[in-house]
């Protein structure tokens, strides 16, 4: 039997955006905690936004290298269903979070060739799902700020055609209502993230989008299943 298609929407700031994703049908709701970001929101905004999730998708919490202090701060105020580590965190420090919080974790592996996938087995071997986004592109020389994720940009979606990190995976990185469709062809994947293919600015997301992008998703996978293909 088919594993149902999930869609997370990521880098939700307020109730009616998170309100316009669950009601296109996500599966999973991101709410980002780094600063740096332009989908950042605090403790206590994250907390409220969970609470009006619960019990119809699943809530996850997006953070880049935070300390054990920020994750007690997070999992008391935020109960998320899903931890998602989105920065340099080694494997050790997976199992390490796992192993202290009881909450499941994503971990985020970017991804521009061939070696990159290297990475995949050691994390597989700890984390609960594995995220395969675009690796962040090189500073500019201007000195402008690069994220670790939601950077608009795609990596060639062939490299994790036929990986099977035995882990649930997840493919993000420049997705949009356009592309998703190609990318779950190529890929076979069941479960796909966007965050900046939704927005009309950093930060921002459109209703309108959303909807879209759900609806292509899950048309891709429709047409799979009806297809008979992987």
């Amino acid at each position: 039997m088919k594993t149902p298609g999930l869609v997370k929407i990521c880098g939700l700031k307020t109730p009616s955006t998170l309100d316009a994703a669950l009601a296109a049908g996500a599966d999973m709701v991101g709410l980002v905690h780094f600063p740096r970001s332009p989908r950042h929101i605090d403790l206590a905004e994250a907390g409220l936004l969970a609470e009006r999730a619960r019990g119809r998708a699943s809530v996850v919490a997006l953070l880049v290298d935070p300390d054990d202090d920020l994750l007690d701060a997070l999992v008391a105020s935020v109960r998320p269903d899903l931890l998602q580590l989105h920065g340099k965190e080694t494997p050790e420090r997976v199992g390490a979070v796992k192993a202290r919080f009881g909450v499941p974790v994503m971990k985020a592996i970017g991804i521009a060739e061939e070696a990159d996938l290297a990475r995949v087995p050691p994390y597989a071997a700890v984390c609960d799902r594995l995220l395969f986004d675009a690796k962040p592109p090189k500073p500019a020389a201007d000195g402008a700020t690069v994220l670790p994720g939601g950077n608009g940009i795609a990596f060639d979606w062939r490299l994790v055609a036929a990986l099977d990190p035995g882990r649930p995976a997840m493919l993000s990185g420049g997705l949009t209502a356009e592309t998703v469709g190609t990318a779950i062809a190529l890929t076979g994947m069941r479960a796909v993230d966007v965050s900046s293919g939704v927005e009309t600015a950093p930060g921002l997301k459109d209703p309108i989008e959303i909807v879209a992008f759900v609806a292509a998703a899950r048309a891709a996978w429709r047409a799979q299943d009806e297809a008979g293909t992987p």
